[in-house]
């Protein structure tokens, strides 16, 4: 019977939630840059 390569299945955990952060981190940057409010303009400052 083989012996688990424990040490590849972590590597392979690890990699997978550096991944899934990377991702989250991509998304939230994305997220931030379309929702960014826009400055009012100056007709709409001058009552």
């Amino acid at each position: 019977m083989a012996k688990p390569n424990y040490t590849f299945e972590k590597r392979q955990r690890e990699l997978k939630k550096s991944k899934q952060q990377e991702e989250k981190r991509q998304e939230k940057l994305a997220r931030k840059d379309t929702n960014e409010p826009t400055p009012p303009s100056d007709q709409e400052t001058t009552s």
